[in-house]
C-alpha cells in the first residue's frame, strides 16, 4: 500500500471558533485604516482562540491584543473602538469594568460557553452548589467559576474529589469546561458519584459537539496509523486533549505528537512508520494542516486516506452588536 497519511475528518473550526474569528475580520473590515487619531481599528483582549497564527495574522491586519482591560486608553472607549471579548467568555467582573468606561463591547464567548455561564446562574439562584471540572487558570474556567465563586467548586482531576465536602442535604450539580475530554471527565464523574450520590447531571453535556467530535475521530485515525500529529497550539486545551486521546489510542504502537506548525515536525519521528494520522484542534486554520501533509508527502507519505465519523453543519451568526448595526 505504501506510506501513508490518514486524516481526521472532523478536524480543525469549530462553528465557535469560526464566528470569533468572522467577528474580528468583520470589524477590521468595515474599519477606516489607519485611523485619523492613531487608534487601531479593534482591541481583542486575551487571544481571541488559541492559536498562535491566527492571533499573528490577526495583529498584522490591525488588531491589538491585550490581556487586560486596563491596557486600553480612555481615548479608546470614547472614539467607540470596539473592543472584542474572546471565544472562551470574561467573569462579571471584566464586563463591569468595560461598562464602567464606556467601552463599545462586541462579545465573540462561543454560545455554548454562554450556555455554561447561564447555566451557573440557574443553578446558584435554584439553591445549588456547582461542581466544576475544568484546567485552573484556562480563560474558559477562569469566566465560568467568576459568575459566582463561592458557590462554583473547581476540580481537575479525580484525585481532587477528596478535597470536596457537602452535606447530604446539599444540592449539587456537576458542570464542566466545553474542551474537555469526554475519557478525561469519566473518572473523575464515577469519582464525584461514588462520593455524591445524590450530584445532578446537566441536563445536556456541556463537553461540546467539536470536542467530541474531533475525539471520536482521532480514535478511530490512531488505530489506522503507526503515529499522530496534531496540529495546534500548547495552549489550546482541546489541541492538547487530543494529543493524549491519541495517544491512548495508539497506545504502546506509537507516539503522538503536537506542532503549532510543519516547521516543528521532526523527520526523526517518521522513520520506518508506514501511516502517519493528523488532525487538528478547533482552533487551527486548515493551511495549518495543509502545510503537514505537505512536508510528509516530501518525507515519502503520498498515499492518503480520510476517516470520516460525522458531518458537521452547526453554525453560529455573529454577536448582536455586529448584526444590530454596521461598525464605522
Amino acid at each position: 500500500m505504501g506510506k501513508r497519511i490518514v486524516l481526521a475528518d472532523p478536524r480543525g473550526f469549530c462553528a465557535g471558533v469560526d464566528r470569533a474569528i468572522l467577528t474580528v475580520r468583520t470589524i477590521l473590515k468595515s474599519a477606516d485604516t489607519p485611523r485619523a487619531d492613531g487608534l487601531p481599528p479593534v482591541y481583542v483582549r486575551r487571544q481571541i482562540v488559541h492559536n498562535k497564527h491566527v492571533v499573528e495574522d490577526l495583529a498584522a491586519q490591525g488588531a491589538v491584543f491585550v490581556q487586560e482591560l486596563a491596557e486600553i486608553p480612555d481615548a479608546a472607549a470614547e472614539a467607540g473602538i470596539p473592543i472584542v471579548f474572546s471565544a472562551h467568555g470574561v467573569s462579571p467582573a471584566v464586563k463591569a469594568e468595560a461598562a464602567a468606561r464606556g467601552m463599545h463591547v462586541v462579545d465573540a464567548t462561543c454560545p455554548l460557553v454562554s450556555k455554561v455561564h447561564r447555566e451557573v446562574l440557574r443553578f446558584v439562584k435554584e439553591g445549588y452548589e456547582i461542581i466544576y471540572i475544568g484546567h485552573k487558570g484556562h480563560d474558559e474556567a477562569v469566566g465560568v467559576v467568576e459568575e459566582s465563586p463561592e458557590h462554583v467548586h473547581l476540580i481537575e482531576h479525580a484525585s481532587d474529589v477528596d478535597s470536596l465536602d457537602f452535606q447530604p442535604d446539599t444540592k449539587l450539580v456537576l458542570l464542566t469546561q466545553t474542551t474537555l475530554s469526554v475519557d478525561e471527565t469519566a473518572g473523575t464523574i464515577t469519582a464525584l458519584k461514588a462520593r455524591f450520590p445524590w450530584l445532578e447531571m446537566p441536563p445536556n453535556s456541556d463537553i461540546c459537539y467539536a470536542t467530541s467530535n474531533r475525539q471520536a475521530a482521532v480514535k478511530l485515525v490512531a488505530q489506522q496509523s503507526d503515529c499522530v500529529v496534531i496540529v495546534g497550539s500548547a495552549n489550546s486545551s482541546n489541541s492538547v486533549r487530543l494529543m493524549e486521546v491519541a495517544q491512548e489510542g495508539l497506545g504502546e504502537r506509537g507516539k503522538a505528537y503536537r506542532v503549532d506548525d510543519a516547521s516543528e515536525l521532526d523527520p526523526a519521528w517518521f522513520e520506518g512508520l508506514e501511516s502517519v494520522g493528523i488532525s487538528s484542534g478547533a482552533s487551527v486554520p486548515d493551511e495549518l494542516v495543509s502545510g503537514v501533509i505537505d512536508a510528509l508527502q516530501n518525507l515519502g507519505f503520498t498515499g492518503m486516506k480520510s476517516v470520516e465519523t460525522i458531518k458537521e453543519n452547526m453554525h453560529f451568526v455573529l454577536p448582536a452588536e455586529l448584526r444590530r448595526k454596521p461598525l464605522r
